[in-house]
């Protein structure tokens, strides 16, 4: 069974630079990858910031988030 990762991101060339590194380099096989653009997707902050994303780009992988650079942090988005 496939685990659900997650992949917040803002657009910007941080996040599209970490999406395109990380995010799409996680074995298809075992992951089935989302990527929500927060700038795009405003509705889902609360669910980011429930998944404990303080920072955009952030992947949640097995309920716990990995900041991987600071690109914005998510209050800056609403």
């Amino acid at each position: 069974m496939k685990q659900k990762a997650v992949f917040y991101h803002a657009g910007c060339p941080v996040c599209v630079d970490a999406e395109r590194q990380l995010a799409h380099a996680l074995d298809p096989a075992r992951y089935d990858v989302e990527v929500v653009h927060l700038g795009q997707a405003r509705e889902r902050l609360d669910e980011a910031e429930r998944a404990g994303v303080r920072s955009v780009p952030a992947l949640v992988l097995a309920g716990a988030p990995l900041h991987i650079n600071f690109g914005a942090a998510l209050q800056d988005l609403r």
